[in-house]
């Protein structure tokens, strides 16, 4: 048994669709039967087919449906042009088929009813579930918010630091020049002689 989808429509499903029930008014069949048709082959309930169609495809075919309903009368009349005249006078014939007619509607209509009841608490399911999702996305989107907050924080840290790390350096490169410059200074206050042995001695300034 093939499990019952509940994914999203796709153009082409809605066009099978329409197609479908479309046909089914034109040779007078019912709309349940429609819905039954494409949910066997989309592997879908005629629930949700019937939802499909009543609350989004039938608006767009609006007159689809009237030149249909046109085209089911017209072969109506054609079938009673064609009827022989004894068929016709037959009243048991009637009969019956106005007394099953409506049976067979009622039946389509509890089992549709029992379908769309079970679409409904699917459908409830579904948006229990997106409401969930909705508040985890919400959470998460604070999350995100916070974080961002925290690296700005972070970024304004380093970028301090980076300015000390400068200062420091400079204040550094600063000493080594003054001691160069006073290992200079005493370099030059240095003084040599030659002694009485001809030996060179160092002698302070």
């Amino acid at each position: 048994m093939t499990s019952t989808r509940q994914d999203a429509w796709t153009q082409d499903e809605d066009l099978l669709l329409a197609e479908v029930v479309l046909r089914h008014i034109r040779e007078g069949g019912t709309q349940l039967g429609a819905f039954e048709e494409v949910g066997r082959t989309l592997s879908r309930t005629a629930a949700a087919c019937g939802f499909r169609w009543n609350s989004y495809v039938r608006k767009q075919y609006k007159s689809g449906i009237e030149l249909a309903k046109k085209q089911r009368k017209e072969l109506k009349k054609q079938n009673n042009g064609e009827q022989p005249q004894e068929k016709q006078a037959e009243p048991e014939t009637t009969e019956i088929t106005l007394s099953k007619s409506p049976e067979l509607q009622l039946r389509d209509v509890i089992r549709f009813l029992e379908e769309y009841e079970k679409t409904e608490k699917e459908l409830q399911s579904v948006v229990k579930e997106n409401q969930s999702l909705n508040n985890q996305i919400s959470k998460l989107q604070d999350q995100v918010k916070a974080l961002k907050a925290e690296n700005n924080t972070l970024e304004n840290n380093i970028q301090l630091i980076e300015e000390d790390y400068k200062a420091l350096i400079e204040i550094m490169e600063r000493a080594r020049k003054m001691v160069v410059l006073q290992e200079d200074e005493r370099s030059k206050k240095v003084k040599f002689q030659m002694d009485r042995n001809g030996n060179l001695e160092r002698v302070e300034k």
